[in-house]
């Protein structure tokens, strides 16, 4: 019977809301840091000591010596760019093979899957997705068919299986007519990244994740991308290809839902979006470009403009409830610092009808607002609760209310040392 409990730290609407940073926060707290679904699509930034790092497949735990992290079965990695992003960490001076296991599960993505990803974008013409391009949707779908390579199948007759697949893939691009692609460098360095992962310990990390658990261990469960992503429960076709939400840690980690414990969703003190997807709270005026620039609100992968709006918690809500949100997190609060008014959004109207539970399609939707005043009153430097303005503790106290969860960590700036726990 296990004894320890696996915490997950979630984004809650649509991704990119800090959680490198948060995890990289927690993980003292841990023995064990698990990224349980995506792959390189994600990018979570982490700052500390005059440095900056972007992680894409590997737990933002990793900077901590002595903690294991592991990328979990629900992932999808493509051996190039994992190198590329490991050798980053080494160089900087962190050791790596003793610190991050590999499930043999996960799916590898392919060149193809890369070329795919950019055929099957260009085919849907207007009705595009906003892929990051990285090959993530081809591999998950390859996977659902049961023709996918797993990170264990390079240990084994692998040159002839990846032929086989490879092979595939080029017919399905010549039946799109998408022939005009050159993959021999790209696959070159590819083929090192397999080498490369050799290295690390590619193990059945569901068997090792519950070891940890019966040893009464605790295990952060990191997620990437966003729960309004999630390829179930997101704004669909605007999606993931994954499980983002904290069902999705179950399935890519291994684990029994009788052991997770709390779950932190984390969120910025106003909402973006990048790519594609109806998104009701946008704001196409100087407002939503000054968040931009104050936020720094470009993609850490794709370096795509986000876009821009006030919180919505209709989004909020919605995300709450299908993940069982114990503790929010409330990131970049510093970016409304210089706003005369703050808005929130609390419902959506559409053709006389106003709704405040997230619809089957939010396309075409229109944000209904409340106004709250703003704290004029920089926030980067402080540190304590009893530090904040008044008008930003009624903020918090507001949305606590509105959202029935408690805010139980306030970001203030990127810095780590610039999260407050209440």
């Amino acid at each position: 019977m296990a004894t320890g409990k696996v915490d997950a730290l979630l984004g809650i609407v649509f991704g990119d809301e800090g959680k490198g940073k948060v995890v990289d926060y927690f993980t003292p707290q841990y023995d064990v840091v698990a990224r349980f679904a995506g792959g390189p699509n994600a990018g979570h930034t982490i700052i500390f000591d005059g440095k900056k790092f972007v992680l894409r497949s590997i737990p933002s735990g990793i900077f901590d010596e002595g903690k294991l992290n592991i990328i979990g079965n629900g992932c999808v990695i493509a051996p190039d760019l994992f190198m590329l992003e490991a050798k980053e960490v080494e160089n900087a001076g962190y050791q790596l093979t003793d610190r991050l296991h590999i499930s043999r599960r996960a799916h590898l993505i392919l060149p193809t899957h890369r070329v795919l990803d950019r055929a099957y974008e260009a085919a849907k013409g207007k009705a595009k997705v906003g892929t990051t391009g990285k090959g993530i949707g081809p591999t998950y779908s390859d996977k659902a068919a049961r023709i996918g390579l797993r990170v264990g199948d390079i240990l084994n007759d692998f040159d002839a299986k990846y032929a086989a697949l490879k092979a595939r893939h080029e017919q399905i691009l010549k039946d799109l007519h998408f022939t005009d692609y050159d993959i021999t460098e790209e696959e070159k360095v590819w083929m090192e990244g397999v080498e490369y992962m050799k290295r690390f310990h590619l193990v059945d990390t569901e068997h090792e994740i519950n070891r940890y658990l019966k040893e009464g261990k605790k295990v952060l469960a990191e997620g990437a991308q966003g729960s309004l992503l999630d390829i179930d429960h997101g704004t669909y076709p605007f999606v993931s290809s994954s499980s983002t939400t904290s069902g999705g840690v179950c399935t890519g980690l291994g684990v029994a839902p009788n052991t997770i414990g709390r779950i932190f969703g984390i969120f910025k003190a106003y909402s973006t979006r990048v790519g594609s997807g109806p998104f009701p709270v946008e704001l196409f005026d100087e407002t939503g470009a000054e968040i931009r620039r104050i936020g720094k609100e470009f993609g850490a992968v794709t370096g795509r403009d986000r876009r821009c709006g006030w919180v919505d918690l209709v989004a909020l809500k919605y995300a709450i409830m299908i993940n069982g949100v114990t503790d929010l997190v409330m990131m970049k609060s510093d970016v409304l610092d210089g706003f005369d008014t703050i808005k929130v959004c609390v419902a959506y109207e559409k053709d006389g009808e106003t709704v405040t539970e997230m619809p089957y399609d939010t396309e075409g939707w229109n944000p209904v607002y409340e106004e709250l005043p703003g704290w004029k009153t920089p926030l980067s430097e402080l540190r304590n609760e009893s530090e904040f303005p008044a008008a930003f503790k009624a903020y918090i106290d507001y949305l606590e209310k509105a959202l029935e969860t408690p805010i139980a960590i306030v970001s203030v700036s990127p810095d780590r040392d610039a999260t407050i726990v209440r």
